[in-house]
């Protein structure tokens, strides 16, 4: 008899349950009445996504330890489900946000199934415990988005959005599938802990440091970490604005989550080559993200380098290669993840009520025009920028002090040098919101009146609750972070 490897079904379930949701949108578009297709859709795809994140939840309740499944070609662990919790999270509030796009009636099915099957492919990613399976899993959720981001054939830039993604992820997933190819030159092995356990003896061999290079280009390219963010402020201006959302809180998860636990599972021997590399690339990622935003005027395009900046906050705890590191990463995610989407939602909800790209000029006075949603964008800000009552103040404090703990004090300095410059164009936005002049608002086009999205504003004001919540309850979600970096074993033995 042939011998088939056990699979953990319930380990699986959040990826099988976003999967099931994108089957079900699909098949429900093409048989029920036009009419009523978007509701559907979105109905489906939400529940799908809840039930999803509650799966990964029970999954991180009964999983104290890592298991393997499938062969060794993934795990079971809290990293993992903790990662799928948050995708889970952001796919529904991106589909509250979705809800009033403007994707053609006809493709309403696709763009929700789109969604959930890009979410069920990270989930499946930060999972992953094979080169194979990785490079499985980043396909999977990259080709979704590279059909999102071009969605709306109606608009060139969606389209123009579309085809930069898809050359130059297809470029960085190219290398890294070469980087992996060396690994597995080098040492004939595919599942992390063998190929960390193979590369001990390896510690000068040149094609795994040629490899390493190799990986570490091909995940930043997937977190815009810079110099490798160069498809990232065009792709987020062009792209439907609820995708862009998803892209900037669900796919930092994933890259950074498989970034954690691929260079501490499979490269512990290189550990003082590739510290140094992300400490590299954090350093080239706050520089340029900053300096870069100071000078834009589409609000977008300064999310965009905002987004890169934050990737290199978020290398700094990786950078640490110990346990407070994993744990300051984990819990950065959390506000991160949702300040940004609540920032692009707000920036939605703005185009779709004057129907033109949002830039600092028509922003001005919303936080008067539209009180709650300026004050969300507001409070984003500062969040942003690290200041109270966001979370992002103390997943900061945690990832400099993981720095400290590492000996990287300059890397601190670099990091608080960085938040001083983005000051200016964080704050740039609540000038257009509250303190522009009268001649200048005289020049902002007209809105007239705002759509009325209750669904939009329920996600707003989500986003709003996890910011202020992650930094009201630290000591819970750090517990949390903690114990899904005590199940990846190589950072808590340090």
């Amino acid at each position: 008899m042939i011998q088939t490897p056990s699979i953990d079904w319930v380990a699986l379930s959040p990826t099988l349950a976003t999967l099931a949701a994108a089957g079900l949108a699909l098949l429900l578009a093409v048989l029920v009445p036009r009419s009523v297709r978007r509701p559907v859709a979105a109905f489906v795809v939400g529940v799908g996504f809840l039930v999803a994140g509650s799966l990964a939840a029970y999954v991180y309740w009964k999983s104290p330890e890592a298991q393997s499944l499938v062969g060794e070609a993934a795990t079971r662990d809290r990293l993992g489900s903790l990662a799928q919790i948050l995708i889970a999270g952001a796919g529904f509030l991106t589909v509250l946000v979705a809800y009033s796009d403007r994707p053609r009636q006809e493709h309403v099915g696709e763009y929700f199934a789109l969604l959930a099957t890009a979410a069920g492919g990270m989930m499946f990613f930060v999972s992953a415990d094979s080169l194979m399976t990785l490079f499985l899993g980043l396909e999977w959720f990259s080709i979704s988005l590279y059909i999102l981001c071009a969605i709306d054939v109606d608009l060139e830039t969606s389209l123009e959005s579309g085809l930069k993604y898809l050359i130059v992820g297809s470029f960085g997933s190219a290398i890294l599938l070469f980087g992996f190819a060396l690994v597995f030159g080098a040492t004939g092995e595919l599942q992390l802990a063998a190929i960390g356990e193979a590369g001990a003896a390896l510690d000068d061999d040149p094609m795994m440091v040629v490899a390493l290079a190799m990986v570490l280009t091909g995940l930043g390219f997937k977190a815009s970490a810079a110099p490798f963010h160069m498809w990232t402020p065009d792709v987020y201006e062009g792209a439907p604005t609820p995708v862009t959302a998803f892209m900037s809180a669900a796919t930092k998860v994933a890259a950074l989550v498989v970034a954690l636990r691929l260079l501490t599972s499979a490269f512990p021997a290189h550990d003082d080559l590739w510290t140094a590399a992300v400490a590299a690339l954090a350093v080239a990622s706050l520089a340029i993200g900053n300096l870069a935003a100071l000078v834009q005027r589409d609000v977008k395009r300064m999310l965009a380098y905002s987004s890169v900046s934050h990737a290199g906050f978020m290398l700094i705890p990786i950078a640490a290669a110990n346990e407070l590191g994993g744990k300051a990463l984990l819990y950065y995610l959390i506000p991160y993840g949702a300040a940004s989407l609540g920032a692009f939602a707000v920036v939605a909800a703005r185009e779709r009520e004057l129907r033109a790209p949002v830039t600092l000029d028509n922003l001005g006075a919303m936080g008067w025009e539209r009180p709650f949603l300026g004050f969300a964008l507001a409070l984003f800000a500062f969040s942003f920028v690290g200041l109270p009552p966001g979370g992002l103040f103390t997943g900061k404090l945690y990832a400099f002090s993981a720095a400290v703990d590492a000996g990287w004090t300059w890397l601190v300095i670099v990091g608080v040098v960085a938040t001083a410059v983005s000051v200016y164009y964080y704050l740039s936005i609540i000038r257009a919101l509250y303190l522009r002049s009268e001649a200048e608002v005289q020049l902002a086009p007209a809105g007239g009146a705002p759509p009325r999205e209750l669904l939009l504003s329920l996600a707003v004001a989500a986003a709003i609750a996890v910011v202020i919540g992650s930094f009201v309850f630290v000591e819970p979600l750090i517990d949390l972070a903690g114990d899904a970096v005590e199940s990846l074993g190589t950072l808590a033995s340090e």
